[in-house]
């Protein structure tokens, strides 16, 4: 059974995720689908990234990752398939891809004339993702990235934030922010020292602990999240409504 997952910024109060997948599964119909989510904030090329970069690697070879954030679409950019690490990516060239190894293969779709000029997720991502998912001679069931598209080797690179080591410290920044509010960063929590207080931007937040419950509700804690970075949240509530910062925000604290 072939998975697709879809990570859109559709949201679902409309049809066009039903769209997406009643094309896919037109064309596979044996297609398992998973929602990675449609709630990135709408055209976040940089959420959509970091979502992906979370999530793609928990499914098993041979999957196919349908990524449609798409603020250029109907436009020159062009529209992508990939392979990497024995998995299946179709998005827009916009640098949501830009975490794949240097090794992944990419090939440029054909976009069709006459077709939509405001939703190639429906008409040009949604059909290549079902051509590799579910036939076509490719190894894993689907057809090979080479008969979906032209290859290229110039994808648009416009790789997540990577922190700055400095004498002592580290500093990064605030690459995302969850539906609780919880100001995930860069910074690796291995690479900070445990008594150390963070900082974001000139406020402090105290040092790193194990959980949410180590703080009483209300309050402001600091930890190493499930992504092995640090970050920041309020037991209970939102650290982007409390403290007031989004995506982009300094975060800085000492080295082991």
């Amino acid at each position: 059974m072939p998975i697709v997952t879809l990570l859109t910024d559709f949201g679902t109060a409309d049809s066009y995720v039903a769209e997406l997948k009643g094309v896919i599964l037109s064309g596979a119909p044996g297609a398992t689908l998973v929602d990675l989510t449609h709630e990135v904030p709408a055209g976040k090329v940089m959420a959509a990234q970091y979502v992906l970069s979370r999530a793609w690697h928990r499914f098993p070879a041979g999957t196919v990752h349908l990524v449609v954030v798409d603020p250029g679409v109907g436009t020159e950019r062009r529209a992508l398939a990939a392979e990497c690490g024995g998995h299946r990516f179709v998005a827009p060239d916009n640098g949501v891809l830009s975490g794949l190894s240097p090794e992944a293969r990419f090939v440029s779709l054909p976009i069709a004339p006459g077709i939509s000029a405001t939703f190639h997720g429906r008409d040009v991502f949604a059909p290549a993702a079902a051509r590799l998912a579910g036939g076509g001679g490719g190894g894993a069931g689907g057809a090979r990235l080479e008969d979906v598209g032209s290859a290229i080797a110039d994808p648009v690179r416009s790789p997540l934030p990577t922190p700055l080591l400095l004498e002592g410290w580290i500093a990064g920044e605030v690459v995302y922010v969850d539906r609780f509010g919880t100001l995930i960063t860069n910074i690796p929590g291995a690479q900070v020292r445990r008594i150390a207080t963070i900082m974001i931007a000139e406020t402090a937040v105290g040092s790193l602990r194990r959980t949410f419950a180590d703080v009483a509700s209300g309050e402001v804690v600091a930890f190493v999240g499930s992504g092995g970075t640090v970050e920041i949240a309020v037991r209970d509530g939102s650290a982007a409504q409390r403290l007031g910062f989004t995506v982009g925000a300094p975060v800085r604290a000492a080295t082991r």
